[in-house]
């Protein structure tokens, strides 16, 4: 019978800083914010041979690298019904609404979301983390982005 174990990572380092607005309908969005969002992960993997079941330094690697290339850029959802987003020289003009406002494109990264939430945040890093793990002998992730204590989404994989 095989047997799992469970990693858990929440270390301090594994945090991003970003600016960001939600979108809660066609006309209504918060006003341009940013917070400081810590990540986390579990992860359940078989327990090897030799007493471990993963390398602690390899997913603290991973997910500092998918932190990093987050951190101190305005976030915009690049997959919102609600917002048009498109190139104007240096900049991303982003129509929403009557509202028209410019982003720098080397502050700006737009991303494959729907909503610049943790729900969507924690679904996004959770596909990065999968994409840069994918040999491994992984049975579940969960992986979570809080902007704050006590305030978190999080988005779960399971080996089919």
């Amino acid at each position: 019978m095989e047997s799992l174990t469970t990693l858990y990572i929440d270390k301090e380092s594994h945090k991003f800083s970003a600016a960001h607005y939600t979108i809660f309908s066609a006309s209504e969005r918060e006003r341009l914010h940013g917070h400081n969002y810590s990540v986390s992960a579990r992860i359940v993997a078989p327990m090897g041979d030799n007493g471990f079941s993963a390398d602690y330094n390899v997913y603290k690697n991973r997910l500092a690298g998918l932190c990093d290339a987050l951190d101190e850029y305005m976030l915009l959802a690049g997959d919102s019904p609600y917002q048009q987003i498109e190139q104007d020289g240096a900049c991303y003009r982003v129509s929403f609404a009557d509202e028209h406002m410019l982003f720098l494109q080397s502050d700006t990264q737009v991303l494959p979301i729907r909503n610049a939430t943790v729900e969507e945040f924690s679904r996004y890093l959770l596909q990065g983390l999968l994409a840069v793990s994918g040999d491994d002998d992984l049975r579940e992730i969960e992986l979570c982005v809080a902007s704050g204590p006590g305030q978190k989404g999080c988005a779960s994989w399971s080996k089919p």
